[in-house]
């Protein structure tokens, strides 16, 4: 059975120009942080990536740390801050964060105070799109990057998270990138690599795929891949919304990442139907890939007034530049098949 894989907001599959550069740096053997010639050949892998990601992200001029992940670069954002947030943020932007701030029941946030507030730009689940107030301390354009064509420098914002794996790069690396001038405390202190902020030996391999991937995402983003990908998840919806009547896709009246479908079919489970999809052959997901195994309703419907049954009831499908309409079709067919079966049983 050939799988298709449709779950791109959780990971993107690993580019081949990340895997390129990947496999030239683990030829590197020096330390970044010696001074003889093999580290300064290492050095340039990392100053090397730092410019790549600089470039595609518009954040010429701003300071990059490296990082292991976007979660820990939110908790060097975030730290020992007090920052509001909404309920509709990723856990890593919560667990630091009050979440009391509104959000409507289109999944847009109230900001009271930019300076003391972090936002999501892209809601990993829904795709619902966050309008960036200027002087934002925090934003988390994790799955943005990448799909849209976002400009650090025009954000707005102090800081903003970033991940390699969203965009094709490995797992086990992020970044945070800041303003110049601004500094945070840092978390993992020792030797004083990435500016004193990040301390120990920076992961060059990860790094050196970081920036390969982000070079690459750029790339696709300006040869239109993604209004092609766009095309499709609205070629799912109208297929779906043919014969699923009273099936609801969350988001679908703001603007959203050209890729994310959530569909919520009141009382099926999405836990059920992401079984169901995998038996078929298709990798969907139920929500936010750091709470799979958990079973329970999606927080960020819930707080868009969803109650908990119909937030328990939603499925993300997030295509990428090589998904087919071939692909989208079948798995229309697959998923119609089985809500043809709930209906009959719900009847």
């Amino acid at each position: 059975m050939t799988r298709v894989y449709l779950d791109h907001n959780a990971t993107a599959p690993l580019r081949g120009e990340a895997r390129d550069a990947m496999i030239a740096a683990m030829d590197a053997i020096g330390n970044p942080s010696s001074v003889h010639s093999e580290g300064r050949k290492a050095k340039s892998i990392i100053e090397t990536a730092r410019g790549q990601i600089a470039s595609a992200f518009g954040a010429d001029g701003a300071d990059i740390v490296f990082t292991s992940s976007a979660t820990e670069a939110a908790a060097l954002a975030c730290a020992g801050r007090d920052l509001a947030s909404a309920r509709v943020e990723h856990d890593a932007v919560l667990s630091w964060t009050n979440g009391d701030l509104a959000v409507d029941g289109t999944g847009v946030v109230d900001v009271a105070d930019p300076s003391k507030t972090a936002v999501q730009l892209a809601n990993s689940e829904t795709g619902v799109l966050q309008k960036l107030p200027e002087g934002l301390a925090v934003a988390d354009m994790t799955q943005a990057f990448g799909k849209l064509p976002v400009a650090f420098n025009w954000s707005g914002a102090d800081m903003a998270l970033i991940s390699a794996h969203k965009l094709g790069g490995p797992k086990g690396i992020g970044a945070l990138v800041l303003k110049r001038g601004l500094d945070v405390k840092a978390q993992i202190k020792g030797g004083g690599q990435e500016m004193g902020r990040r301390s120990g030996t920076e992961n060059i391999i990860g790094i050196a795929g970081f920036g390969a991937a982000a070079e690459a995402a750029q790339s696709d983003l300006e040869a239109g891949k993604w209004d092609h990908v766009e095309k499709l998840r609205n070629i799912l919806e109208s297929t779906l919304a043919e014969r699923a009547k009273h099936t609801i896709f969350v988001g679908k009246e703001n603007a959203r990442l050209p890729n994310t479908s959530c569909i919520l079919t009141l009382g099926w489970k999405g836990e059920t139907q992401v079984m169901q999809m995998d038996l078929a052959g298709f990798a969907i997901s139920a929500g936010s890939a750091c709470s799979s195994g958990k079973v329970k309703a999606s927080g960020v419907l819930m707080a868009m007034g969803f109650d908990e049954i119909a937030a328990a009831s939603a499925i993300r499908v997030s295509l990428g530049p090589e998904t087919t309409e071939q692909e989208v079709l079948a798995f229309a067919d697959a998923w119609l098949a089985q809500h043809e079966k709930y209906r009959a049983r719900d009847a």
